[in-house]
């Protein structure tokens, strides 16, 4: 069925005030009045409507509610170095395909290209979040902000998660797996975990430098390896975000 995401504040009863955008997204769907459709919350919630035999396509019935069946019992944040157009478009996407809760972007030394007007391009990329969430089955849309140079995002990677891991593509000797299996023990249910949110964190096209990766290492973040081969700045959120999601019962 198709899903749109609206506000608690336009649920009164048993009907949702939709939003103009949304009025007339279904117009061109041209859904019969019988025809039942998912209108989310943004909290967790979905509510199942019709249309009714409202015209203008403003208002829906709300038939029967459930929870998203899209969320992870886990908190993910994933935080990502600034790199070119397209390929933070992609790294977005997937992220929020993949069940992530907010995705924080950064500056580091080694970046390439940092946008002039970050402001645009973060609303930019809320955008593509929005529609992503609506296709992969979410029940909430992920946020999109940014929080400045390396240091500030690493200081706030520490304190607004449980746990954070830092993927740094020289590393050789820490596997995410061993990580993993150590933090979220398999013989365990996901809801068990004493764990509940997590940071990660990937770099830009360049990598790491190495004072950046001491850095992390004094706030005692482990510095974990993907693998041996080297991925791109748009693949590893995916990758990272995937092992997270598997070990925890979410894919």
């Amino acid at each position: 069925m198709f899903r749109f995401f609206t506000t608690p504040e336009s649920i009164s009863g048993n009907l949702i005030t939709l939003s103009e955008e949304d009025s007339k997204h279904i117009r061109s769907l041209r859904l019969r009045p019988d025809e039942q459709f998912f209108v989310c919350d943004g909290e967790g919630t979905d509510y199942i409507c019709t249309l009714g035999k409202r015209e203008d396509c403003s208002v829906a019935d709300i038939i029967d509610k459930q929870k998203s069946s899209g969320e992870p019992t886990i908190t993910c944040r994933v935080f990502i170095a600034f790199t070119q157009g397209e390929r933070l478009d992609y790294a977005v996407q997937k992220s929020v395909e993949l069940g992530v809760n907010e995705i924080i972007l950064f500056e580091s030394e080694r970046c390439v290209s940092v946008p002039r007007d970050i402001p645009k391009k973060i609303a930019r990329l809320q955008r593509i979040a929005l529609e992503t969430a609506k296709l992969a089955n979410r029940g909430k849309v992920p946020t999109v902000s940014s929080c400045g140079k390396f240091a500030e995002m690493v200081d706030k990677a520490v304190s607004i998660s449980d746990f954070t891991i830092f993927f740094y593509e020289s590393e050789d000797d820490l596997h995410i797996k061993s990580v993993l299996e150590k933090q979220f023990p398999s013989d365990r249910k996901s809801e068990e975990h004493s764990t509940k949110s997590v940071s990660l964190i990937t770099g830009p096209v360049g990598g790491f430098e190495a004072h950046e990766v001491e850095y992390a290492k004094s706030k005692q973040i482990p510095v974990v390896s993907l693998g041996p081969r080297i991925l791109r700045a748009e693949t590893a959120p995916s990758v990272a975000l995937a092992t997270i999601m598997y070990q925890t019962g979410n894919l």
